[in-house]
């Protein structure tokens, strides 16, 4: 391969961050893989020659500076920075509380943040980069039970199609993956928070739907690996997608909310138009 490119990935020590990693490295690149504990992100990836594991927790700013600037040191450039690390706090809205929506919100949207923060100015100096960030059907189309969940994706939604027009004269691109449910660790225990049940009007459909998810989990059809590697292909591109519809299921939730939008738009018209200033 002649284009061998840079890759910061968040997120790398479990799930769908471990597929990336392995994709960017079987197609010839160079990754910086993060995560909370080093160790653990290169046991999961195991030896490379051009594989970097460092320390990142996203909610810290300091550690996503202390990245770049090692990521520097070891590969003098980033080309793709990966936005992957999440968690998810689950539950009726009146059930969660104000820290678990904080955190929540802390690591799925401040995060990113964070980490894109630092990674800018490098990508402005080249003149190119690729910003990718995992977002989530939930931040198409909200649900029950995601309140906190729907509310950081949708956040992570408005701030990465703001900020493309505001990077794209110094030849950064940007691109959002919004993927169904693909076999992550996602629904387990280690990443999954359920609210703690305290409202009797909410008991059954919470029991009903925390069976539902843990009987899915480890039983959902999209495959991470597959994902991986369209990520890095797509990556490859000189315009990748502004969004990518990861999953049949993603491509129905994007097709459901357009039509839902349609006939929002259209349900008042009459009255949505009627409301500009008079006139003389």
């Amino acid at each position: 391969m002649t284009d061998k490119k840079v890759w910061l990935i968040t997120g790398a020590g479990r799930g769908l961050g471990i597929d990336i990693a392995k994709a960017a490295l079987a197609a010839g690149h160079a990754v910086v893989a993060t995560g909370r504990d080093p160790g653990k992100v290169k046991a999961a990836i195991g030896d490379h020659d051009d594989l970097l594991a460092l320390k990142l927790d996203v909610t810290r700013p300091e550690d996503a500076q202390a990245a770049v600037e090692a990521t520097l040191g070891k590969f003098g450039r980033i080309d793709v920075l990966v936005n992957n690390a999440g968690n998810f706090y689950a539950g009726f809205f009146e059930e969660l509380s104000s820290e678990q929506v904080r955190n929540q919100i802390e690591t799925l949207l401040f995060g990113p943040m964070n980490v894109t923060r630092a990674v800018l100015p490098t990508m402005r100096k080249q003149r190119s980069g690729l910003l990718v960030t995992i977002s989530s059907t939930a931040g198409i189309a909200g649900g029950m039970f995601c309140t906190a969940y729907a509310a950081a994706k949708f956040g992570l939604e408005g701030w990465v199609e703001s900020l493309t027009p505001e990077i794209a004269p110094f030849g950064i691109r940007t691109m959002l993956v919004e993927p169904g449910f693909f076999r992550t660790e996602l629904l387990t225990a280690g990443s999954t928070t359920y609210a703690r049940p305290s409202i009797d009007d909410y008991a059954e459909r919470t029991r009903e739907t925390v069976a539902a998810w843990s009987s899915m989990d480890g039983k959902q059809g999209g495959d991470p690996a597959r994902l991986a590697d369209a990520i890095v292909q797509l990556a490859g591109i000189d315009e990748p997608p502004a969004r990518f519809a990861a999953g049949a299921d993603a491509v129905q939730t994007f097709e459901a909310k357009a039509r839902l939008l349609l006939e929002q738009a259209d349900a008042h018209r009459k009255l949505s138009s009627s409301l500009a200033l008079q006139q003389g």
